[in-house]
């Protein structure tokens, strides 16, 4: 069975410090995103690999864990062969982890600084009378741990600290408590990913009769096999007699020649963290994002918010006001100028680059957006977030949903600016103005000129002075032809650009609109696209991150 179980291939070192790091970049990815408590694990892990990899290649640390009773005290004195730990019948004796230390102890000093193991706890395996026959074990860490099952809670918190530090659990148990259910749900079950680095002793084996012996580790097979732990070795044990430790005392042997028990132990680390992530990341890459219909919806939700229609419509009324200012009759153009340009009165200018640097600065007077507006733009902003998140396992939906509103108080400075700096094509007069406003002065100096004529004409007739014939056009004075041809000429021009000037206005605000538009857009994309892009980025970082470290 041992064979069949623990001739996997080797931990690359290599390999599972890819691994960590793919898993430090996925904590890097997920920070900020996912709750702390969820990466708590993974956080420690990778701390504890890193820490434990540095520390020491050439030490394998291997813990007997067990219940009050189990006799492991007395299975860790019994491969020292010293008495180094105390031992108890009846209640827990070993408050604190003792350590022996097969070779030098100043190689594992560092090591068990780390763990936790206090230097008047610490005792080394190495004596002269031994020759060469602990030469098997050296790099061996051994710890008596305490028992898991005390009445002080302080032991037991211990045990679970010293359990997630070493690199190999030999779990001692008895034959009266072997079946207990504390060891199996909340230790021998937890550890079902490190299988690599588990061991099971039927200690105290001598107790029960040769013949029920093979009933009771088969019983105990079973129920090792219901925790996820099929193939683990299982050992039966004596402390009191040296030839009861023939099975174990070769196993840990093994354990320490092979120098993979650390890297197995750090491996299970990896799958049983990997493992509690795996919800975290879908197995399938996002599918969709903030898509071009949210975006749209986005841009005239945002483009309401802003004010662009009434912006829209004063460029309309602007242009009429401005076309009416230079192709409109001369005579009548004054009092155009006592009305204010639609424009101003938003505190716009043309925009664009043109435009004075102050009108980039202050606030527009483009009214505050309506409840509907608001509510249209809230709801445009969840639409975004919701069809980005659609793929999402949780927290993943609200970490995208409050990377859109992220930035929402800013939202009105932005699209208040960006309708500020918005060109809205209204910096030239078109050339048209120029050609219809030049007619309409020719027209209006010859009815000045005609009026003027026809004015000293009756002047020199009151003062009896001789006057000129005046020349006629048929029946009609040349001067009243060009009193009266200026006026109804002025007329007819200023009538046949008003709707010209219609229709260029219209087509001003359709293109004020589309920059407008653009501009929103724009502001759209920074405030809320952006940052929902950037939460998808890093989530499929995490993923990829999360698929590396999988990798065995």
């Amino acid at each position: 069975m041992r064979e069949a179980f623990r001739g996997e291939q080797r931990v690359d070192p290599d390999a599972l410090i890819a691994r960590l790091r793919a898993l430090q970049r996925f904590l890097q990815a997920v920070d900020g995103q996912v709750p702390d408590a969820q990466l708590v694990a993974a956080h420690t892990a990778v701390e504890r690999a890193g820490t434990r990899l540095a520390l020491s290649g050439h030490h394998t640390v291997v813990a007997l864990a067990g219940a009050t009773g189990s006799g492991k005290s007395s299975l860790f004195n019994a491969l020292a062969r010293l008495d180094l730990s105390p031992v108890g019948v009846r209640r827990p004796t070993t408050g604190v982890a003792h350590a022996c230390v097969w070779g030098p102890l100043d190689g594992a000093s560092r090591l068990l600084d780390w763990i936790g193991v206090l230097p008047r706890h610490r005792f080394v395996r190495e004596s002269a009378l031994d020759g060469d026959d602990e030469a098997a074990l050296h790099g061996l860490v051994l710890l008596d741990l305490p028992d898991f099952d005390s009445v002080q809670h302080a032991h037991r918190l211990e045990v679970d600290r010293l359990l997630g530090l070493v690199d190999l659990v030999v779990w001692v148990v008895d034959p009266q408590k072997y079946a207990d259910r504390v060891i199996h749900t909340s230790y021998l079950r937890e550890f079902h990913r490190h299988r690599d680095v588990t061991v099971v002793v039927l200690n105290q084996a001598d107790r029960l009769p040769p013949a029920e012996l093979p009933r009771v580790l088969d019983d105990l097979r079973r129920l090792l096999d219901a925790d996820g732990l099929t193939g683990v070795p299982l050992l039966p044990t004596v402390a009191v007699d040296p030839a009861g430790l023939d099975g174990l005392r070769p196993e840990l042997e093994r354990t320490v020649t092979e120098r993979q028990a650390a890297l197995r132990r750090l491996a299970g680390d990896v799958d049983t963290v990997v493992a509690g992530l795996e919800p975290l990341a879908g197995p399938e890459a996002p599918r969709t994002g903030p898509g071009d219909a949210s975006a749209r919806e986005l841009t005239a939700a945002l483009a309401g918010a802003a004010g662009v229609p009434t912006v829209a419509e004063a460029v309309e009324a602007a242009y009429r006001h401005r076309a009416g200012g230079t192709t409109g009759w001369p005579l009548v153009r004054g009092w155009r100028r006592l009305r204010p340009d639609p424009l101003r009165r938003l505190h716009l200018t043309s925009g664009g680059a043109d435009a004075p640097a102050e009108s980039l600065v202050a606030a527009t007077s483009v009214p505050d957006p309506t409840a509907a507006q608001r509510s249209a733009l809230n709801l445009a902003i969840r639409a975004v977030a919701d069809r980005s998140a659609a793929d999402l396992p949780a927290p993943w939906p609200a970490a995208v949903t409050a990377a859109a509103r992220s930035r929402l108080a800013d939202l009105p400075d932005a699209l208040d600016h960006a309708v500020a700096a918005t060109d809205l094509g209204m910096a030239r007069r078109p050339t048209w103005w120029r050609v219809v406003g030049g007619l309409q002065w020719l027209v209006t100096v010859a009815a000045a000129a005609g009026l003027g004529w026809l004015v000293l004409g009756y002047v020199l007739r009151a003062l009896g002075l001789p006057a000129l014939e005046s020349p006629r056009l048929g029946e009609v004075p040349w001067p009243t032809v060009l009193l009266l041809g200026g006026l109804l000429a002025g007329l007819l021009v200023a009538a046949l650009a008003r709707p010209v000037t219609g229709w260029a206005a219209r087509h001003a605000r359709q293109r004020a609109e589309g920059r407008l538009m653009t501009s929103v857009g724009s502001v759209g994309e920074k405030y809320v696209l952006d940052p929902v892009w950037a939460v998808l980025a890093r989530y499929t970082e995490a993923r990829e991150a999360l698929r590396e470290a999988a990798r065995r």
